[in-house]
């Protein structure tokens, strides 16, 4: 497993929630750290199981505790147990970043199907190979990790995050390359047609 996700300890008796609870609203980083250790495992096995990748689940791991550590003074233990308020936070996240991946998702195949219809306009009449030719030309003049990206993406049809598996790129860094690297192709295939 990655130094990023945390393994599960025994806490001790010392480290009652309440003692927790108490030091992370307070704002002591040893308490933080505590929580880290007792309730990571938890946090990260819940990521895990949802987005069924490890990276986006350190990432979301990462997420919950910081949003915890920022929104310390809105925890409040008559509501539920410390455990449960991070249990909650990881669902928002975790519900974020599903949404985040369809938007993606919606957001690469809209671009995909803007590409090739731009295409097909400014080449009305070609066929099918000269169109290629001439899209797989537009790759080529991209910077090399965008049009590898978008290579994987367009011709291998992996996901952002298998892409990132695939060349050993955070998954952050994937999606970035993925948006320039697009959006490259749109205003090139855009100066075409209005050449044309």
């Amino acid at each position: 497993m990655s130094p990023l996700v945390p393994q599960p300890v025994r806490t001790p008796v010392r480290e009652r929630t309440t003692d927790l609870a108490r030091g992370l609203a307070g704002g002591d980083e040893a308490s933080l750290a505590a929580v880290y250790r007792r309730w990571g495992p938890l946090v990260h096995a819940l990521a895990q199981r949802a987005l069924g990748d490890s990276r986006e689940a350190e990432d979301i791991t990462q997420q919950v505790f910081f949003a915890a550590w920022r929104g310390r003074g809105g925890y409040r233990p008559e509501l539920g147990g410390l455990g449960a308020w991070l249990t909650g936070i990881a669902r928002h996240r975790i519900a974020d970043a599903l949404s985040a991946r369809t938007r993606r998702a919606a957001l690469v195949e809209g671009a995909v199907a803007q590409l090739a219809t731009m295409d097909h306009g400014v080449h009305e009449g070609m066929d099918s190979t000269v169109e290629r030719t001439l899209l797989a030309q537009e790759l080529a003049r991209l910077p090399r990790p965008q049009r590898t990206v978008l290579r994987l993406s367009f011709y291998e049809d992996l996901t952002h995050p298998q892409i990132a598996e695939h060349t050993g790129w955070p998954l952050g860094t994937v999606k970035s390359h993925a948006r320039r690297g697009i959006h490259s192709l749109r205003l090139r295939l855009e100066d075409a047609q209005e050449g044309s």
